[in-house]
């Protein structure tokens, strides 16, 4: 039975429903499972669900929890990864400081000043992680949770090259709500997506050889459709095809839909869908104030659990590399000449597959160009943040901002170079690298 090491297991919810999941699987049902996390009082939640869990399952294997990563990553063969760094009050300097200079973002997690300076100060976390792995359990397969996806990726791929993937949920989302809108079922679509993440495409999707794109067109110009995910629908009318990631992520990483209030009335009225202001504030305020309570009374409860997988690829993936069955997902690696019109080794999410040899990414060649030419732009972000943090180079950071079109079509130099500062002095004490 393999041995998976959970590091940020405090993150409950999340947790919680990969352990569920992976213990749905015969072959994964006996597992080892050890659990890290920085705060005790979370780590001793994710235990005692663990142990609810691995007990409704009728599981033989072991668990074990530790604040010490190290204790435990000997002898792992799978690591999941799913950390926040700093907590809630980073994350309100990540939203507030911008949105005084205009800069207006919903999520900011992944791109945008927001996504720079979390990559600022989760790099040098994530890549500790890494060469710990890289020690340890050199052979291990690394699923990453955390955002910013891309960032972190990159950052751990050029100081370690352990065998990492990186992992979202907004392929399999977005790729199943347009099955919807053609009519047709989830589970009998095939589809094509390639980008990067959080700005992936769907280049293809059909249903028993017949291409959707026609109803889904037809689809997004309803006023349903459109209204709740405006920039997406307006991305597919112009760019021709649709993107992956909710409407109000994809309105931060351009520069058409937030720039003004105006705009951002138009085509971004509000929620996490569709683009509301500062949307991630609620995410982790407001809305995870009773999570005690709630893991407290998931910890306890005595009914049965229902071990019904969810939609993350997480276990799927630990499944295919067990078992040699394979599986299809979308995974974000580093391009060995995987998308032909994007620089060699930056972050790319692809079509991959998981079985006994490991994560095997599939070629894809050139995107059109117009979604190229965007990505492009974003990528440029990237790895500059990435030099940025692994450098302590605080003009990198400076530059991956000025870069960034939403950015860009808001302020001039002199303006973000006056957030960049306000920023760097708000987050000081996240940002060691640059003392």
């Amino acid at each position: 039975m393999p041995k998976i090491t959970f590091i940020g297991a405090g993150s409950l919810g999340f947790f919680k429903t990969l352990m569920i999941d992976c213990l749905s699987f015969e072959a994964l049902r006996n597992s080892d499972w050890a659990l890290v996390d920085i705060d005790p009082k979370r780590l001793d939640y994710a235990r005692r669900i663990g142990e609810r869990i691995m007990r409704d399952a009728g599981s033989t294997g072991k668990l074990v929890a530790t604040l010490d990563r190290r204790e435990v990553l000997k002898g792992s063969d799978f690591v999941i990864m799913a950390i926040l760094v700093g907590g809630y009050e980073p994350i309100a300097f990540d939203i507030d400081i911008p949105m005084k200079y205009g800069v207006d973002q919903c999520i900011g997690d992944s791109h945008g000043p927001g996504g720079v300076f979390r990559a600022l100060r989760t790099i040098p976390v994530k890549v500790g992680i890494a060469r710990d792995i890289a020690d340890l359990c050199p052979n291990a397969w690394v699923l990453n949770y955390t955002n910013p996806m891309s960032m972190l990726c990159r950052a751990m791929d050029i100081e370690t090259g352990i065998n990492l993937v990186g992992l979202c949920h907004s392929v399999q989302g977005t790729t199943g709500m347009l099955a919807d809108w053609a009519g047709v079922p989830r589970d009998e679509i095939d589809y094509w997506v390639a980008g990067i993440n959080h700005q992936a495409w769907v280049l293809r999707i059909r249903h028993n050889g017949e291409d959707l794109y026609p109803k889904i067109r037809e689809a997004a110009r309803k006023p349903e459709h459109w209204n709740s995910l405006t920039a997406s629908c307006e991305m597919l009318e112009h760019l021709g095809y649709f993107v992956t990631e909710g409407s109000g992520h994809n309105s931060e990483y351009n520069a058409w839909f937030r720039k003004t209030p105006e705009s951002v009335a138009k085509y971004c009225p509000g929620g996490s869908w569709n683009g509301g202001s500062g949307f991630i504030k609620q995410l982790y305020g407001s809305d995870r104030e009773g999570w005690e309570a709630d893991q407290e009374r998931f910890a306890s409860d005595t009914s049965p659990i229902v071990f019904r997988r969810s939609h993350e690829y997480g276990s799927n993936i630990i499944n295919g590399i067990q078992t040699h069955v394979p599986f299809r997902f979308n995974g974000n690696v580093a391009n060995k000449g995987l998308i032909t019109n994007f620089p060699q080794d930056v972050m790319v999410e692809v079509p991959c597959f998981a079985d006994k040899n490991g994560v095997k990414p599939c070629h894809v060649g050139a995107l059109p160009p117009q979604l190229a030419a965007l990505n492009s732009m974003n990528i440029n972000v990237i790895e500059l943040a990435v030099q940025a943090a692994l450098k302590g180079d605080r003009d990198a950071a400076f530059h991956a901002c000025c870069y960034d079109p939403l950015t860009m079509a808001v302020l001039d130099l002199r303006q973000i170079r006056s957030m960049v500062d306000e920023m760097f002095e708000a987050e000081k004490p996240w940002l060691p690298q640059f003392a």
